[in-house]
């Protein structure tokens, strides 16, 4: 039966699990440092996390491959309905109530997985020819990147609408595109940006380019600074990391736990870990170059090694004040469940490629 074939655990990447754990790990840990019951409820979310990625292993992905674009655009319909029946917290309608339940869903989310499956069956479907995709394929592909992008900005969601924007174009460019498109595409953003700027932008998101760009960083960017400056080169013992203790370092479990984990563990610490995100992300981009012609599962690992740097990149720079504040986790690092819970599906997905290979090297009707 499939699930005892040896050839599973031959083709199963085991090393991504192996740089996965260790930020599982220590996320916890500090967490842990900060709120006891945050870190309970963050073993949780693991838990659920890891049911998550071995259902998404067991899915029979490539034998029903022909579903995806219907979950896509049952997704879009879902982001459609947020402008209709979405609940508004703190000033964005962004989340869906669960009918007869006290809990809400976040289309944009859950969405992410969809989009970048919905990318892997476009591309496998339509490989890019050897001088890469012409202007009516790179239009074709277009319209399923911009649609989500243009729904889930008008909540307003800009941070997660620019992440998918990014591992769209970012994967396109990978993939090949003529040459000639990007030259293009580039001018004309460079005309079109300052009128981005003042029409399309809300206050709020003015606010936090023009605070970014102030010569005086916001409050949450200086607590933030001077967390990372005080750890020094091997960081502060648990006690003496006053910034967190003394609560002046915001959100010190989410978004600015980058600021909290140099704290503790200083320059050295720092370097360590933006290196294990450096392995994890070069590691899935290294599956791209290896599997050459199985652009499905090339395209899936290529979006998740964006999606991890992409989220990685902002925020980090965001707590050392070389990017807007906005609300991006450090991937499988900051407290909270769906983030986690979305990258472990995407994991399972991968893994399920990898591990079942051997179906469609040795069988051709599984192709």
């Amino acid at each position: 039966m499939f699930w005892i074939d040896r050839r599973i655990l031959t083709h199963f990447d085991f090393v991504l699990l192996f740089l996965i754990l260790p930020l599982m790990l220590l996320s916890n840990y500090l967490i842990a440092d900060v709120n006891t019951l945050l870190a309970k409820k963050q073993i949780v979310y693991y838990i659920v996390g890891f049911i998550a990625f071995f259902v998404a292993f067991l899915l029979p992905l490539r034998e029903y491959r022909w579903l995806i674009p219907a979950i896509y655009w049952f997704n879009i319909l879902l982001l459609l309905s947020v402008d209709i029946f979405g609940v508004s917290k703190l000033g964005a309608k962004r989340w869906l109530a669960i009918p007869f339940t006290h809990f809400t869903i976040q289309p944009s989310e859950i969405f992410k997985p969809a989009f970048i499956l919905m990318l892997a069956y476009i591309i496998q479907n339509n490989p890019p020819p050897k001088e890469g995709y012409g202007w009516r394929d790179f239009l074709k592909i277009s319209f399923y990147i911009l649609l989500p992008f243009i729904l889930i900005a008008k909540e307003p969601d800009l941070g997660t609408a620019m992440i998918l924007l990014i591992i769209g174009y970012g994967v396109l460019f990978v993939v090949g595109v003529n040459w000639k498109i990007w030259a293009t595409l580039a001018v004309l953003a460079s005309l079109l940006a300052p009128l981005s700027y003042k029409y399309l932008l809300h206050d709020y998101q003015k606010r936090r380019i023009q605070d970014f760009l102030s010569e005086k960083p916001s409050y949450h960017v200086q607590q933030s600074i001077i967390a990372i400056g005080s750890g020094g080169l091997s960081g502060k013992p648990t006690e003496e990391a006053t910034q967190t203790k003394l609560r002046f370092l915001p959100i010190a479990t989410s978004d600015f736990i980058f600021a909290y984990y140099v704290e503790r563990f200083g320059f050295f610490g720092a370097v360590a870990l933006v290196l294990l995100y450096a392995l994890l992300i070069l590691h899935l981009f290294s599956i791209y170059f290896k599997l050459k012609g199985d652009f499905f599962t090339q395209v899936v690992a290529l979006s998740i090694s964006f999606l991890i740097f992409t989220y990685m990149s902002i925020n980090i720079a965001m707590t050392i004040g070389l990017a807007p504040v906005v609300g991006v986790p450090l991937p499988l690092f900051s407290y909270g469940g769906s983030s986690f819970v979305n990258f472990m599906i995407l994991f399972g997905l991968l893994e399920h490629l990898l591990a079942f290979r051997y179906r469609f090297l040795y069988n051709s009707t599984h192709i």
